[in-house]
């Protein structure tokens, strides 16, 4: 598990059954401190070796919940909450 932002803070209660039932590795990062290059370096490899692999479906985002975007503000709300796990995605019509 790769922790990149702490929305609710530093601080968080962890079940640790958890963590050693799936065999965990957690690590985290602060990239706003990182220098440019560092980050071009990260987004050059994320193109080069996860983008199709998503493209072709053999990586899937978890999706908690659709919302049409006229409906943003109650995405906002769960987003807020913190009720879910996974992304949640707005919809726009053509």
């Amino acid at each position: 598990m790769v922790i990149i932002n702490a929305m609710k803070g530093r601080e968080v209660q962890l079940d640790l059954g958890k963590v050693m039932a799936k065999r965990l590795t957690i690590t985290g990062s602060m990239l706003r401190s990182r220098e440019q290059e560092f980050k071009t370096a990260i987004a050059r490899n994320l193109e080069q070796n996860i983008w199709s692999l998503i493209s072709a479906g053999k990586i899937k985002p978890a999706i908690y919940k659709t919302f049409d975007a006229g409906d943003a503000s109650a995405a906002h709300q769960l987003m807020e909450s913190g009720e879910h796990t996974g992304k949640i995605v707005l919809t726009f019509a053509h």
